[in-house]
């Protein structure tokens, strides 16, 4: 199953969930897709959707889903992450009018950078390259997670300043 978030930001993400849509008439997409649309303006045609999901259904579609679509939001990827998915991040862009500046692409692009396990498509007409031709599991098994090292660097921290 494939689970696609845009989020709660107020503007429209359509450019990205036209291109699922695309995917699936074209038969390129054949798993399940279920959809968060927010406040999106256009009406999938070939999956299921709801605007918003509640916090505890959210957790359940990032858990069981195969593959994770999300928009440039850190909190939405690092949800997928956090359920051991490398998300697919397709940033809301202002030249299309899905937000007020371009922050979700410069973000990503730098963490991609930095290899945080995120594959980063500027280009929704390039989605389908991504997800035919990415290893999802290498990327993910080359990332280490530094909570336990956050927490005693953090806690030396708040200890040194008093």
């Amino acid at each position: 199953m494939i689970f696609v978030t845009v989020g709660t930001h107020e503007q429209p993400f359509n450019r990205l969930l036209e291109e699922i849509d695309k995917l699936i008439e074209v038969g390129i997409i054949k798993e399940e897709v279920f959809a968060q649309i927010g406040y999106s303006t256009y009406t999938p045609k070939h999956y299921k959707y709801s605007k918003f999901l509640d916090y505890d259904v959210m957790q359940d579609y990032f858990k069981n889903a195969d593959i994770v679509i999300t928009h440039g939001g850190p909190s939405s990827f690092m949800e997928a992450i956090k359920f051991k998915k490398v998300p697919i991040v397709v940033p809301r862009q202002e030249k299309f009018g899905e937000h007020v500046n371009n922050h979700q692409l410069t973000f990503s692009k730098e963490l991609e950078k930095r290899k945080f396990p995120i594959v980063v498509v500027e280009d929704v007409c390039k989605l389908d390259l991504v997800m035919e031709n990415t290893n999802f599991d290498i990327k993910l098994s080359k990332f280490s997670f530094n909570n336990e090292l956050f927490c005693i660097e953090l806690k030396e921290d708040i200890i040194n300043l008093f």
